[in-house]
């Protein structure tokens, strides 16, 4: 049996050790993804046989789901998949796994053919492009992304922090602002939990071994972002915010971190665009080299 336990900051190496030599492009695989939202999603994680597990639960329709990540590991994989229904089953669920990649996808066709339901879940596909591209910006393609940036440079003398503890409470300022521009009604949940992962990640940045940056305009912090990697070759932005009075800010914030990133990391991971209609404009408008498609997988009942 599978011995799971609670995702916390001091297992980041333990996991990373999996994590990080594998060609991992999901952004789910990001520790401080895993770490900052264990909250919402009781996060856990089992060590067996050369494979990494992380198992979850979300709500749907009022009720609690059980839900697996692909295992990473290099060890048997039919009993990886094995010990996961073994483990769902004493729980009282059929084995379910979500953020299935298209390569996991034909893995476990050929394992296990016809054992899988699979659905495409746009709104959760990952937005994933050329560090280069988002540096340079070069082509007509990116005729507006330059235009934006070179407004703002004319219209305002900005400078980049890079992120560090002594600025974090004028970042939460900044995403106070941003939260009260952007909330619906009186509580709108997503974006509260959307904060609480936020705040956690930004009080514990060293530990997560966060990477970010801000705009300061003014003597005042008008935009910020901040990121980690997936894995050795594959870096991921996990927040991007801006104050919107400024123009243009949310493009310099992204030309100004992507060119702080470590060149190692080829590709840049900007998540998923949940659906949203205004997130959605905004990550295809900057050219995504791959939208890595994402599935739910259950196992047939037999």
């Amino acid at each position: 049996m599978l011995s799971f336990k609670p995702i916390q900051i001091e297992d980041k190496e333990t996991i990373t050790a999996f994590t990080y030599p594998n060609n991992l492009l999901n952004c789910d695989y990001a520790f401080a993804n895993m770490c900052s939202w264990r909250f919402l999603y009781k996060s856990e994680y089992a060590i067996h046989d050369r494979f990494l597990y992380v198992r979850f639960y979300f709500k749907a329709n009022e009720h609690e789901h059980l839900a697996y990540m692909f295992p990473v590991g290099d060890g048997d994989l039919k009993q990886a998949i094995d010990r996961m229904k073994s483990d769902a089953e004493s729980l009282g669920h059929v084995l379910l796994l979500l953020g299935v990649t298209p390569d996991a996808k034909v893995a476990l066709d050929k394992l296990l053919p016809n054992v899988f339901s699979f659905s495409m879940e746009r709104n959760y596909y990952d937005y994933i492009y050329l560090h280069e591209d988002l540096i340079s910006l070069k082509g007509k393609k990116y005729q507006s992304k330059r235009n934006h940036i070179n407004k703002f440079k004319k219209q305002y003398d900005y400078t980049y922090l890079p992120f560090t503890k002594e600025i974090i409470p004028d970042c939460i300022a900044l995403e106070n602002v941003w939260y009260e521009a952007h909330k619906v009604g009186v509580d709108d949940e997503r974006l509260s939990h959307e904060r609480r992962s936020m705040r956690f990640a930004m009080e514990h940045s060293s530990e997560l071994g966060l990477l970010g940056g801000a705009l300061v305009v003014d003597n005042k912090i008008i935009a910020f972002t901040y990121g980690s990697p997936i894995n050795n070759k594959i870096f991921n932005i996990h927040v991007e915010k801006a104050d919107i009075r400024y123009e243009g800010a949310f493009s310099v914030i992204n030309q100004e971190f992507t060119k702080q990133i470590p060149q190692k990391y080829v590709f840049i991971n900007r998540e998923e665009d949940l659906g949203i209609p205004g997130l959605r404009k905004s990550k295809l408008s900057y050219h995504p080299h791959l939208l890595l498609e994402k599935n739910s997988a259950i196992m047939r009942g037999r």
